[in-house]
């Protein structure tokens, strides 16, 4: 055998599982067709959040007279705002490079496929081919932009994410179809570099996954910001024939055709499993993605699955647990398994949004007494002396027996803040116990504690 575990993918699942790997003693080889980091550090959640934070120092200085601060008139460069963001990328991918070579994991470029359980075949550039053998096999190959067929991206006038991070040029005006965090977060960043931005959302609410106050505090500040949003409608058809996309919209009240210069499709992901050999492997799948078990094993002998391509949030975050839990079982440590009911999602808007478990309505379905405490950012100091005001924390208890069931934030530094929930829901901390839990003054994170006060009737400290 070449080598103790072969990962096909290098994305936050398949390079954590790697270094994983090596740390515990197996020889580890990563195959990756395109940059080191995959989708998550090249074309998603790292040069994203670049973009973000640009718009946000400039949303800073466009309101610097609130801070009594005088600036002159300003505008964005987009153009190197984007090259910003890719230079912030390269180097992260290059990080990992770093930690391949500490790590004694070793990477070969090409485009990996199965041809049995113990074998990929990887083809380079050059369509040259060479096979590699393993004892195990995990396949990480993420997945990429979701095409719907009234929908059909063209990387010019329709986009995907991928392309909405390198346009050339500023659009005037852009319709984002789809609400959810890859939405909101570009329909934020493209209205404050000056674009007229339109979201349209099949659902009745914004960022449809978080709890209902939340998305609809959401949908208020970008309505403040002057980005229209469109609930329950979907796009019917777009006719990219003229200088502007032609987009028929699908209302309550009937169709509306609307303008822009782009289209930015985020209604979801694809795996990526053509071609890499499942089929021929017989490889077990569930719908569109590949089944394993609570350690992520296939129905085949030393193949493995982890990230987006197995059922579960298609999280970067979670693709690294799946990967470490994945590799610890494969070398005879015995890992918890992923808790899928304790894991935090994060939207990185202005106002940020991050939740953990229950929302109201699911504690309510689910059958819970439950006990609700909301705490808002205007009564907190940090949030008023930062000029932040917007948002608020909300707790769900069981009334029964204290137990935190969800956690709901809107607002600044809230997407740094869920990990405290994240913790507690995991030790099965009480309300009382993080009421009791001293946090300091003055920061947001008491908000919090504020937030578990409130719903027991204790005392509110400003």
């Amino acid at each position: 055998m070449d080598y103790d575990l072969i990962i096909i993918g290098s994305g936050p699942g398949g390079y954590v599982a790697a270094i994983r790997a090596s740390q515990l003693g197996m020889k580890t080889a990563v195959v990756e067709r395109a940059e080191l980091g995959g989708i998550c550090l090249n074309w998603g959640c790292i040069p994203t959040k670049s973009l973000l934070k640009s718009a946000q120092v400039l949303d800073y200085i466009n309101h610097a007279q609130e801070y009594g601060i005088e600036v002159a008139s300003v505008k964005p460069d987009f153009k190197k705002v984007i090259a910003r963001s890719r230079e912030v990328a390269a180097g992260m991918s290059k990080g990992i490079q770093f930690l391949f070579k500490k790590n004694k994991v070793e990477h070969i470029q090409g485009f990996g496929k199965l041809t049995d359980n113990k074998t990929v075949e990887v083809t380079d550039s050059e369509g040259n081919k060479k096979s590699y053998s393993a004892k195990n096999i995990i396949l990480a190959t993420g997945a990429r932009s979701k095409q719907l067929p009234n929908l059909q991206q063209d990387g010019k006038k329709i986009i995907g994410y991928r392309e909405a991070l390198t346009l050339p040029e500023l659009p005037k005006s852009m319709i984002v179809v789809g609400s959810g965090a890859i939405g909101t977060e570009l329909a934020y960043f493209y209205k404050s570099m000056g674009t007229d931005v339109t979201i349209v959302e099949f659902l009745p609410n914004m960022v449809p996954n978080e709890d209902e106050e939340v998305s609809k505090t959401l949908a208020r500040n970008f309505k403040k910001k002057k980005i229209k949003v469109m609930l329950n409608s979907s796009v019917e058809s777009v006719d990219t024939s003229g200088d502007l996309c032609k987009v028929t919209i699908k209302t309550k009240k009937g169709e509306e055709v609307h303008e822009a210069e782009i289209v930015l499709s985020a209604v979801g992901v694809t795996p990526n499993l053509e071609g890499i050999g499942i089929e021929e492997l017989g490889i077990e799948k569930d719908k569109d993605k590949i089944k394993v078990d609570e350690f992520y094993r296939t129905n085949v002998e030393g193949i493995y699955a982890i990230g987006d391509i197995v059922h579960g949030p298609a999280l970067a975050h979670v693709a690294s647990a799946e990967g470490i839990t994945c590799v610890e079982k494969m070398a005879g440590l015995t890992p918890e398994t992923v808790d899928y009911n304790n894991i935090p999602g994060c939207t990185y808007t202005t106002p940020e949004v991050a939740s953990v478990g229950m929302t109201e309505k699911q504690a309510l379905e689910a059958g819970y007494e439950i006990k609700i405490g909301k705490f808002p950012y205007t009564a907190s100091g940090k949030a008023s002396s930062a000029g932040a005001r917007d948002g608020f924390v909300k707790l769900i208890f069981d009334a029964k027996y204290g137990e935190l069931l969800g956690g709901h934030l809107i607002g600044a530094n809230v997407t740094e803040m869920i990990g405290e929930l994240v913790v507690a829901r995991k030790l099965e901390v009480t309300g009382h116990a993080l009421i009791k839990a001293v946090h300091p003054h003055p920061t947001m994170s008491e908000a919090i504690m504020e937030a578990a006060a409130a719903a027991y009737d204790e005392v509110i400290h400003i």
